[in-house]
């Protein structure tokens, strides 16, 4: 999944939601299962992701949505082989940033 997210320190919880097309709710409930999540709040509460925790956010949603795990199988995988775990989906979203790329130079033809 390409995420069309501009360059920022900190990133609400709405650009995120809108950005990964689910729910804010959703996102603060992975924000509470998970422990790679944390996030800045500011002075109102509201919680306030960094480009760390997108790319944590990423992998979970990769893990939940797109692979299948159940949530406890996401929180052992990313416990038990983090590092390469981190390396493979950084391979895929590389990939995945390629053929987008790809794809719209072939439409601008």
């Amino acid at each position: 999944m390409h995420l069309d997210l501009p360059e920022k320190r900190y990133y609400s919880i709405g650009e995120l939601a809108t950005a990964f097309n689910v729910n804010s709710s959703l996102i603060r409930f992975w924000d509470k299962e998970f422990d790679v999540l944390k996030p800045k709040k500011n002075a109102k509460g509201n919680r306030m992701f960094t480009p760390e925790d997108v790319k944590n956010l990423q992998l979970i949603y990769h893990l939940v949505k797109e692979r299948g795990f159940t949530l406890e199988g996401a929180k052992v995988h990313l416990k038990e082989g983090q590092k390469k775990t981190l390396d493979k989906f950084e391979i895929i979203r590389k990939l995945e940033a390629i053929k987008t790329s790809l794809l719209n130079i072939k439409n601008e033809l």
